[in-house]
């Protein structure tokens, strides 16, 4: 979560956790961590993003170009959306009820204060795909997030990165992810990370 130099705000099950847009070309993708597994699906759906639907659909892209075990596509019609974004006048934030699953929030405040929109997108899929907030202060870790200041615009994972999500979804059964029985709420940027009970974690903001 943003705000007075605060962060974007996660709220998750996890024990652990376009590419056309020149300005935000990135380095080469990373190596895909190998799997027997064809590429799990997981459907968005964008309808309540508002004026950010197309940076929700950017967000989306980058980590497709950069990861082989997961991908991000618009819900269809008939489809049920594993995961759902909500534009409002809050805080860049996430919830996931497993991984893979939940709703994540495009703040207007963080946009207001200067942060890249579709960093902010991209950071927030994320979360949904296993990552918790790292606050190395570079601008090439995508999950550092407002640590990197306003003046970063790189919208695209790490290798490093793209690797731990490679790995989250190497193997549906296997993923450490999968049994995490506690919501955690990552404050990514101003204080440190703290766990909240399930209960004290609001449906909507």
């Amino acid at each position: 979560m943003f705000g007075r130099r605060r962060t974007w705000l996660s709220v998750g099950m996890l024990a652990v956790a376009a590419a056309g847009f020149a300005q935000l070309a990135g380095t080469a993708p990373a190596a895909a961590a190998p799997s027997t597994n064809a590429a799990r699906i997981l459907y968005y759906d964008a309808s309540r993003a508002a004026e950010f639907v197309n940076v929700v659909h950017q967000g989306a892209n980058n980590w497709n170009s950069r990861v082989t075990n997961v991908q991000l596509r618009p819900v269809t019609a008939g489809v049920r959306a594993n995961i759902t974004v909500i534009a409002d006048n809050g805080w860049p934030r996430a919830i996931t009820t497993s991984l893979g699953n939940g709703r994540w929030y495009m703040g207007r405040v963080a946009v207001n204060d200067g942060h890249s929109p579709p960093r902010i997108a991209a950071h927030e899929f994320g979360h949904l795909l296993g990552l918790p907030d790292r606050r190395t202060g570079l601008c090439t870790d995508l999950m550092s997030g407002a640590s990197a200041g306003t003046s970063c615009r790189n919208a695209f994972p790490s290798a490093t990165e793209a690797s731990r999500v490679n790995a989250n979804f190497a193997s549906a059964t296997t993923s450490a992810a999968l049994a995490a029985a506690q919501v955690h709420e990552w404050e990514c940027f101003a204080s440190p990370t703290a766990i909240v009970p399930a209960a004290a974690v609001p449906a909507h903001r």
